[in-house]
Order: structure tokens, then C-alpha cells, then sequence
């Protein structure tokens, strides 16, 4: 058990902390509108004029991604669903929409390669300092479980992760069934255990899950995106151990 503090707050027995990836542990931004701006062109050129609607939808304006906003927040299944809605308002049957959302932004995926993005600074650091302190790390990501794995491999975390968690069945954000799934894989109680998130779905699921409690990041300083916290920070390594 540990005493985990951030500003004015303190949370006591605190046996186990969950981090959300993109945007959390993981400076993705670039890599997300990347992402969103090839598979837009992609749709548009089988669909020509859908694209700037597409890119509205995703959350892209010119170069800047809403950190709120479907490409930063949503699992893949559910941006796959968004983008077949959109493709089949210009009067194409439904299975046919998702053939090519998916196929779509798979090639998107393909084109950009498979690579991580950066860590945020204080990220690796505050990891390594959790973990000795005893406490159980885990993620637990709206991105794919492989996409999870990716990130902790590319980076070398797995010394401290122990639970390497996304999003791959018809359960999404902000479910707590997913929070309390991974509490259960770290052998915790949710009541023990933290999540530390940069949406409000992030901290919806947890309060709903009755977690310990939530911690909401915004590195950009927008405290409406993570509505629901205990605590909001503006980098991690607010967060102390004692």
C-alpha cells in the first residue's frame, strides 16, 4: 500500500495505478492527425468531397487535433463505425461503408507504419518511481491491445507495466467493465487502485468502477476535457509517492 499525492490531494492504501496511453504516457498527437489526414484523403479519393467532413468528424482542424475529440479519444472499432456513418450518407449501403472505413483506414495504418510516439517528458521517470515504490502499473488504452504492447516494446516499459491493456472487444470507454477487467488481471480491488487519464471518459469509467480515485492530465491545460477528476495536473510528475 502506498500514499499517492497530487496538489491539495491525497489518496491512502493505494495498491495499484492505471494510466490511459494516447495523450497520458504517449505524446500522439502528431501521429493521430497524421493518421486522420491520410485516411481522410484515402476516402476521398474513392469519395470525392467527403474528406473535409471526414476530418471535421475526427476532430482535425488544419493542424491541430481536439485532444477531446473522436481520433484522440475513440477505440479503433468505434472510429471505424463513426467513418462508415459518414461514408454512408452519400447513399452506399451499410456493409459496404464499413468495408471501406476499415479497408481505409488499415491502409492509413500500413502507409504510416507501426512505430510509437514519444513518450511525454517525466513519463519513463515517474514509471520507474511508482514501480520501486511497490505499486502494480498498468494501461489501459482505447487503442488496440497489440497497439498497447507496441508502445510499452518500443519504449522498454515492460520492467514496470504489469498489465499492457486496449480495447478489443464490443466493450468501450467509459464502460467501467474495462476498468474492472483490468483491475482484476492485477489482482487488485478497484478501490485500491488509480487511473490517471487525459479525457473524461477516462475518469468516467473509473468513478463508475468506484475507483480510489482519478487523476486527470491535460498537458495542454484544458481542465473541461478531464471533467470528473479529483485532481487535475498539468504533468506527471505531480504525482508523489510516500
Amino acid at each position: 500500500m502506498a500514499t499517492i499525492k497530487c496538489r491539495d490531494r491525497t489518496f491512502s492504501n493505494i495498491q495499484a495505478i492505471v494510466f490511459d496511453k494516447n495523450g497520458t504516457l504517449e505524446d500522439s498527437e502528431k501521429d493521430l492527425r497524421n493518421f486522420a489526414q491520410k485516411a481522410a484523403r484515402i476516402i476521398d479519393a474513392q469519395i470525392p468531397g467527403i474528406g473535409e467532413p471526414l476530418l471535421m468528424a475526427f476532430g482535425v482542424n488544419g493542424d491541430i487535433l481536439d485532444a477531446a475529440g473522436l481520433m484522440a479519444v475513440a477505440s479503433r472499432q468505434e472510429t471505424e463505425i463513426a467513418t462508415a456513418a459518414y461514408i454512408a450518407e452519400t447513399g452506399r449501403g451499410w456493409i459496404e461503408s464499413l468495408e471501406i472505413a476499415r479497408k481505409s483506414l488499415n491502409e492509413a495504418d500500413t502507409y504510416l507504419g507501426n512505430s510509437a510516439s514519444s513518450l511525454f517528458a517525466g513519463s519513463l521517470e515517474i514509471l520507474q518511481k511508482l514501480s520501486q515504490a511497490g505499486l502494480k502499473l498498468g494501461i489501459l488504452s482505447a487503442a488496440t491491445t497489440a497497439e498497447v504492447n507496441n508502445f510499452v516494446a518500443i519504449h522498454q516499459l515492460g520492467e514496470y507495466i504489469n498489465l499492457e491493456m486496449g480495447v478489443d472487444g464490443n466493450i468501450f470507454k467509459p464502460e467501467p467493465a474495462l476498468f474492472l477487467q483490468a483491475c482484476e488481471k492485477l489482482a487488485v480491488e478497484a478501490s485500491s487502485t488509480l487511473m490517471v487519464g487525459d479525457s473524461v471518459g477516462d475518469m468516467q469509467m473509473a468513478r463508475n468502477a468506484q475507483a480510489a480515485g482519478c487523476i486527470g492530465i491535460t498537458w495542454i491545460g484544458r481542465s473541461d476535457n478531464v471533467r470528473g477528476a479529483d485532481v487535475v495536473i498539468n504533468k506527471l510528475d505531480e504525482i508523489q509517492v510516500d
